[in-house]
């Protein structure tokens, strides 16, 4: 099913903050909508716990502009997971894709931490984009080992080699849309650190 992706882009405005789906889009394939909102929930409160006096809309609006930032990993990670999930099992007639959405399968059929690592991305339980990527990879680098395995032919080597290639080119893009920095390394935006008003 298509539908329209939309990376979070702030826009702090006084006695107005956008959460959940409101802010942004990812696609439903995976649910993750209500476990981001439920998490934008969480960090909110959060930042709104130590304050005592919420009138002053232009002081709270520039305090609350951690928010865009600590929620980051958690949406980010689940965002780039829906958009990566849809990529791979939306029809495709290219042979590498196949062998992708047929290692996914096999890969979660492991066990242990084959299939809790990524449940536990999907739930939200483990918000680190970098455990996505490691996920992302180790999932195409298992697809490019069943295509050698036991004899690489030249046609399986040309295939294992698009799939690669084809998992670069489906999870970067989201990644860079989602914002490098903000997604790996929230703690160097500015506004990670900002403190709560001073009550006057």
């Amino acid at each position: 099913m298509p539908n329209r992706s939309m990376p979070a882009a702030p826009h702090p405005t006084p006695g107005a903050l956008l959460m959940g789906d409101a802010f942004n889009m990812r696609h439903p394939l995976t649910g993750g909508g209500m476990t981001v909102a439920l998490s934008d929930i969480v960090v909110l409160r959060d930042l709104l716990r130590p304050l005592h006096d919420l009138n002053d809309a232009p002081m709270l609006c520039k305090y609350l502009e951690s928010f865009y930032t600590l929620r980051k990993p958690v949406a980010s990670t689940i965002n780039t997971l829906a958009g990566a999930l849809y990529k791979v099992f939306c029809a495709s007639p290219d042979q590498a894709r196949k062998e992708m959405r047929q290692a996914c399968f096999d890969y979660l059929s492991l066990g242990g931490v084959f299939s809790a690592g990524p449940i536990s991305l999907l739930s939200g339980l483990n918000p680190r984009p970098l455990s996505l990527v490691l996920h992302f990879f180790a999932v195409a680098i298992y697809g490019l080992g069943r295509l050698l395995l036991p004899f690489p032919s030249p046609k399986r080597i040309w295939i294992g080699a698009r799939l690669i290639s084809g998992a670069s080119g489906i999870i970067f893009p989201i990644i860079k849309a989602e914002g490098v920095r903000q997604m790996f390394f929230p703690a160097t935006v500015p506004a990670y650190y900002r403190a709560p008003p001073t009550v006057k």
